[in-house]
C-alpha cells in the first residue's frame, strides 16, 4: 500500500492496488481512540484528499487493540463557557461527519471492540457496518449519561438506519448493544471473526448490497401524527426512570424526533443547537464532572508486582457470597469459607445464577463456575493472594477469626475486612503483623455498586494499601482511599440523612413523603426505603456503633426500628420493614401533595454538613474525592456533581446560613461544621 503522511499522524491513509483507501485511526498517546477537535479537522483533511481522487471504496478502522473509537474528548466538554461555543464545537463534527457521508464511494466502518459514542456516530455515517462477532463488540451511544445526546448527527442517523423503536432505546437508555442484537436490529452488516475482519469489508464494498432500512412499522412511526401519539408513550417510559428537570437530556432526544423526524438539514441543525445547550446545563456539567471523577478513581488502582490470583473470602453471608463470586466472575481462583456446607450452598447457588446473567458463552460460565470452590476447612488461606473477612460486624468475633487465620497466611498475602463500621485500630489490636490490615468496604448489591472504600491507618503499610487499590480495579471497581474512622466516608455521610428521616418519621411525617421529598431532590431511593433495602438490622446496628463512635444520640424513632428487628421484620429481604415488599418492589400509602417546607433541606443539609466534617478531618484527600465517593457509594442524585459540588453551585455561606437556621429550630445537630470555612 501506498501511505499518505499527515501532521498529526492520528489518521493514516493508505490506498492500495486495487483501488481501495484505509483509513486508520491510531491517536498517538492514549490506549483508545478519541475525537477531539484536532482529530476530526484531520478527518476533514484526509477526506478532501478522497474526495479529490476517489477511491472505489474506503474502509475505516482503528490502529488500537482496545477498540474502534471510544467517543468525542469529554475533557473538551469542560471547556465550553457558552452555549454559542459549544455550538461552534458541535458544528465541527457535524461537518466532518457530513463530508464521510456525501463521499462518491461507498465507505464501511471496520469495528473490533468499542464503539461509542462519537465513534458510533462515524460508523453511523459510513454505507456499511461490520463487527467482529465476539464478547468485546459494545456499540452503543451512551451521551444520555452525560447529560447530553448525540451531536454530530447520531439522533438523524440513528432512527433513519434502525427505525424509531430500537434508535430510541439506544439514545434514551445510553446501553450498548452487544454483537446479536446489533445485528438483528441492522447496526451491523455482517458479523466476522477477527481474522475475517478486513476481507469481509473488502468484500462488502466489491458486492455494493442495498443499506439496511427500517421495518415497515418503524417507517409507518415516523409520520407526522404517529410522531406526536407516540410522544407520550416515549415520554411515560422516561420518566420512569429520571425527572425530567433532573435529567433533560432523554426528552429532548424525543423532541427532537417528534419535530423532525429524523428528515431535513432542520433535523442535523435542531440536533446541534439542542445538545450545545444541554452543554451548558447543570445537569451535564454534573454528569460530566462525575465520569472525570471516576476516570481519577480508575487512575488510583495501579498495579502490584506480582499478580493477585488467588482469594480466599470467611463468610458466605449476602456480602461474603456475592463477592466471593464477583471475584469469580473476574476470572481469579476463589474459596469460599464459612462454618458449614449448608451456608455455603445458597452463595454458590446466587453465584450460578450471577454467572448465568453475565456470561453468555457456556464454556466460559462453566470455568467461571470451578473458579469458585467451597472451602468449609479454610484450606484455601495458606494460598491466598488476598483474604477477605466478610463476617458479621462484631469487633469480638472479627478478632478470633484472625487470629485463626493470620498465622496461616503466606507472607505477601494482604488481609482485609469487608467491615462497614468498625475502625482498623480496634480491628487491628491483636494482629501479629497490624500493618498488613486494610480495609475493603464493598457496598451492597456487589454487582450493581461500582464503588469500594479502601481504608487505611496509621500503621497500615505502603504496600499491602497499594495492592488493595490494585485488586480493587481487577475487579473492575472504584478504589476510594479512605482514612480509618467511624463508618469510614460513605455511612459516616449517610446515617445522619437516614437518621434526619427518623426524626421527621418520629414528628409525623409520613414515610411515603419523606422518601417522595428525597427523589425529589434527585436521589435514587428516599431514606426510608433505602433502610428497608440495606435491611434494618444492618441500618440499626451500623448506625448505633457510628453514632456512639461519634458521640451522638440516636433519634426518637429508631425505638420502631428497634421494634421492627425484634419482630425480624428486616425490611425487603423478610417481606415486611417500614414498607411491605412485593416482588421486590415497596408497597406505599398514598399521600397528601404538600410536604413541610424545610423536609428536603434537613435531609440533605444533614449529609453535607457531614461531608464538612469529613473534609476537615482528612477522611479522603480532598473534595473531589469525596463527592466521587458519595455518588458512587449512595447514589446521591448524580446530576449534581457530588454534595461539596451542589454545595459551591448553591452557595457556600448560602449553606451555612440554612444550616445555622435549621439549628435554631432543631437542635445541634445542625451546627455548621468548622470545615466550611475552608470551602467559602
Amino acid at each position: 500500500m501506498n501511505q499518505v503522511m499527515n501532521d498529526t499522524n492520528a489518521w493514516r491513509l493508505e490506498r492500495d492496488g486495487a483501488g481501495l483507501a484505509v483509513l486508520t485511526l491510531d491517536r498517538p498517546g492514549g490506549s483508545a481512540n478519541t475525537l477531539g477537535q484536532p482529530v476530526l479537522l484531520e478527518l476533514e483533511a484526509r477526506l478532501g484528499e478522497l474526495q479529490a481522487a476517489p477511491p472505489s471504496g474506503v474502509i475505516i478502522r482503528s490502529g488500537k487493540a482496545s477498540g474502534f473509537i471510544a467517543g468525542a474528548d469529554i475533557r473538551e466538554f469542560t471547556t465550553f463557557r457558552s452555549a454559542e461555543e459549544a455550538l461552534a464545537h458541535i458544528k465541527v463534527g457535524q461537518r466532518v461527519f457530513a463530508r464521510l457521508e456525501a463521499l462518491p464511494c461507498p465507505t464501511v466502518a471496520a469495528i473490533a471492540g468499542f464503539a461509542l459514542g462519537g465513534g458510533l456516530e462515524l460508523a453511523l455515517a459510513c454505507r456499511y457496518r461490520i463487527g467482529v462477532n465476539d464478547e468485546r463488540l459494545s456499540l452503543g451511544l451512551p451521551e444520555v449519561q452525560l447529560g447530553i445526546h448525540p451531536g454530530f448527527g447520531g439522533t438523524v442517523r440513528a432512527v433513519r438506519l434502525l427505525g424509531v423503536r430500537a434508535a430510541m432505546e439506544l439514545m434514551l437508555t445510553g446501553k450498548p448493544l452487544r454483537a446479536d442484537r446489533a445485528l438483528a436490529v441492522g447496526l451491523v452488516d455482517r458479523l466476522v471473526t477477527a481474522g475475517e475482519l478486513d476481507s469481509a469489508a473488502r468484500q462488502i464494498l466489491a458486492e455494493r448490497p442495498s443499506p439496511h432500512r427500517p421495518p415497515l412499522l418503524d417507517r409507518l412511526l415516523n409520520l407526522p401524527g404517529v410522531r406526536q401519539f407516540m410522544r407520550r408513550s416515549l415520554e411515560a417510559r422516561v420518566a420512569r426512570q429520571a425527572r425530567r428537570e433532573h435529567y433533560p437530556a432523554p426528552y429532548a432526544i424525543i423532541d427532537l424526533w417528534v419535530r423532525h423526524g429524523a428528515h431535513g438539514d432542520g433535523a442535523y441543525e435542531a440536533e446541534a443547537r439542542s445538545i450545545a445547550r444541554l452543554f451548558t446545563s447543570d445537569a451535564a456539567r454534573g454528569l460530566v464532572r462525575m465520569f472525570l471523577l471516576q476516570d481519577r478513581l480508575k487512575a488510583l488502582g495501579g498495579k502490584t508486582p506480582t499478580p493477585l490470583k488467588r482469594v480466599h473470602v470467611i463468610g458466605a453471608g449476602v456480602m461474603g457470597g456475592d463477592i466471593a463470586a464477583w471475584c469469580a466472575l473476574r476470572g481469579l481462583e476463589v474459596t469460599l469459607q464459612d462454618r458449614e456446607q449448608k451456608y455455603l450452598d445458597p452463595a454458590l447457588q446466587r453465584a450460578s445464577a450471577l454467572f448465568a446473567k453475565r456470561i453468555r458463552n457456556p464454556a466460559e460460565r462453566a470455568a467461571a463456575q470451578a473458579r469458585l470452590r467451597a472451602d468449609v476447612a479454610g484450606d484455601g488461606v495458606p494460598g491466598a493472594d488476598v483474604l477477605i473477612e466478610a463476617i458479621f460486624e462484631d469487633l469480638d468475633a472479627k478478632r478470633a477469626l484472625y487470629a485463626q487465620a493470620e498465622p496461616r497466611l503466606a507472607a505477601g498475602a494482604v488481609l482485609c475486612s469487608n467491615t462497614s463500621s468498625i475502625t482498623l485500630e480496634l480491628l487491628a489490636e491483636r494482629l501479629a503483623d497490624p500493618g498488613r490490615l486494610v480495609g475493603l468496604h464493598f457496598f451492597n448489591p456487589v454487582a450493581q455498586m461500582p464503588l469500594i472504600e479502601v481504608i487505611h491507618s496509621a500503621q497500615t503499610r505502603p504496600e499491602p494499601l497499594a495492592a488493595a487499590m490494585a485488586f480493587a480495579r481487577r475487579l473492575d471497581k472504584l478504589p476510594l482511599p479512605c482514612r480509618s474512622g467511624p463508618g469510614f466516608l460513605v455511612n459516616r455521610v449517610l446515617f445522619p440523612y437516614l437518621h434526619e428521616a427518623l426524626y421527621a418519621a418520629g414528628e409525623g411525617v409520613p414515610l411515603a413523603l419523606i422518601d417522595r421529598v428525597a427523589v425529589e431532590f434527585g436521589m435514587p431511593m428516599g431514606p426510608i426505603e433505602l433502610s428497608d433495602v440495606v435491611g434494618l438490622d444492618v441500618a440499626l446496628h451500623v448506625g448505633e456503633i457510628i453514632t456512639r463512635e461519634l458521640g451522638r444520640e440516636m433519634p426518637p424513632f429508631a425505638q420502631k426500628l428497634r421494634e421492627l428487628v425484634a419482630a425480624r421484620q428486616l425490611g425487603r429481604k423478610s417481606g415486611q420493614g417500614f414498607y411491605t415488599w412485593h416482588e421486590g418492589k415497596a408497597v406505599r400509602e398514598p399521600v397528601a401533595a404538600g410536604a413541610p417546607a424545610d423536609l428536603s433541606d434537613r435531609l440533605i443539609l444533614a449529609l453535607l454538613n457531614e461531608c464538612a466534617a469529613c473534609l476537615r478531618e482528612q477522611v479522603v484527600a480532598d473534595a473531589d474525592l469525596l463527592d466521587a465517593g458519595v455518588v458512587f457509594g449512595t447514589g446521591f442524585a448524580p446530576f449534581r456533581g457530588g454534595p461539596l459540588n451542589y454545595a459551591r453551585t448553591r452557595g457556600v455561606p448560602a449553606v451555612v446560613a440554612r444550616l445555622r437556621e435549621l439549628e435554631a429550630r432543631y437542635g445541634a445537630r445542625f451546627r455548621p461544621d468548622a470545615g466550611w470555612s475552608a470551602l467559602t
